[in-house]
């Protein structure tokens, strides 16, 4: 590889010499994102200033992005601190968020603060299991279970052919599932720190290698949708995918009166009736506030797939008036994410600003032991949707959202 000129490298590509996937084999990642720049700047008209001032060298984004230009810098603030009692995650915890929808980070914070103020949160990681569902074609439904009777039968072998191919992620079962001459098989793994959707894939394959070799089974897809990645799904709001994480809390009443300006009761009747029968109305697969608002805005923050928000809003939120024997009433509330696949390795947990956020919760890296830190990240994401379910639904009961919104600016 030789250095270049970006503005020569421009125009060699408008010329048709290069092409713009190219460019790295002619010159560093700088210079290659610096000449697609000039190309599109001189073609659109667009000003590409800010995007090129991004503060990490391009080198480092080589697999996570292709024909890089620049960077898009979304604003990070932080939520917190919230002291979490959780199965990995024990103690104070700053919640980054990457968002500019405004009041949310305030929002969130005012969630946290009550929570924090009323002894903290629990948080429990309750399934683990990312999971690759390729589709076979079969004669029929004889030959479908025919390769079924021997999948669970042969279940240890699929186990050793998926660690061929990966020394961290471990093959947890495969569930059948046959439709007419249709067989899926729905391999569930756990993997560690990592969110491992490239590893289960991997590992898949050299499964059904096996598969194919000793059954009737032709594989037609390695992925059959009934994984199912990045689209709504009941199978992932039912049976989980990633890690499948429950938070919860109990608020005395005088605070929630104090701080959240509304009762127990008026919260637990908004919740019902917004989250749950208004949720049920919609066909909705997600029975919650906004929970999407801070899994998308902490998957930003920690590098994440922000696609897989989709199964990250399978949430269902809780809120019920519990009544004390003098007669006043807590507040109990929790929030159920059934399918959050979050990792502290690998992907873009490793550019630089993200793996910076993931130090400031101290879960950068690999955990000890293996998981621990993935765990941990699921269990301070799932209190940091449960905090901002908990203020928005004070905000309905009160009727203060317009307010508040309004009092901000936004």
């Amino acid at each position: 590889m030789t250095n270049a000129d970006p503005d020569d490298l421009a125009t060699r590509v408008r010329e048709g010499d290069l092409r713009l996937h190219t460019l790295e084999a002619h010159a560093d990642h700088e210079t290659a994102a610096a000449a697609r720049r000039r190309l599109l700047a001189e073609e659109t008209g667009a000003d590409l200033t800010a995007v090129g001032a991004y503060g990490f060298d391009a080198a480092v984004a080589e697999s996570n992005i292709e024909n890089m230009v620049g960077a898009v810098q979304i604003p990070l603030g932080v939520a917190g601190p919230v002291s979490i009692s959780g199965g990995a995650a024990d103690g104070e915890y700053y919640l980054p968020l990457a968002t500019t929808e405004g009041a949310l980070l305030a929002s969130v914070n005012r969630g946290l603060s009550v929570v924090d103020t009323a002894g903290g949160a629990n948080a429990r990681v309750t399934k683990t299991g990312m999971t690759r569902a390729p589709v076979f074609r079969v004669d029929g439904v004889v030959e479908a279970l025919t390769a079924v009777e021997w999948v669970e039968a042969n279940l240890e072998s699929l186990r050793e052919a998926a660690a061929e191919t990966t020394s961290h992620g471990e093959l947890l079962g495969v569930e059948p599932y046959v439709v007419g001459d249709s067989l899926y098989l729905r391999f569930a793994y756990d993997t560690k720190d990592a969110m491992g959707m490239n590893m289960v894939t991997i590992a898949t394959e050299r499964a059904c290698e096996l598969v194919e070799a000793e059954t009737p089974a032709e594989l037609v897809a390695l992925s059959g949708n009934l994984c199912s990645d990045k689209k709504p799904a009941a199978i992932n709001a039912v049976e989980g995918r990633g890690r499948s994480v429950t938070a919860d809390v109990v608020i005395p009443g005088d605070l929630v009166e104090e701080r959240l300006h509304t009762t127990p009761e008026a919260i637990a009747e908004a919740n019902v009736r917004k989250n749950l029968i208004g949720s049920a109305k919609a066909g909705s697969l997600g029975f919650n506030a906004h929970a999407a608002n801070v899994v998308a805005a902490a998957f930003l923050a920690t590098g994440q797939d922000e696609a897989q928000v989709v199964e990250g809003a399978n949430a269902i939120t809780t809120m019920d008036a519990r009544t004390r024997d003098d007669g006043s009433s807590d507040l109990y509330a929790s929030v159920s994410l059934a399918s959050l696949e979050v990792g502290t390795v690998g992907g873009g947990t490793t550019l630089p600003t993200q793996h910076e956020a993931l130090e400031v919760l101290g879960l950068a890296g690999g955990g000890d032991p293996p998981g621990s830190n993935a765990d941990a990240l699921a269990e301070v994401i799932a209190v940091g949707a449960l905090a901002g379910e908990l203020s928005l639904l004070a905000a309905l009961a009160s009727r203060h959202l317009a307010s508040a919104h309004a009092d901000l600016g936004r």
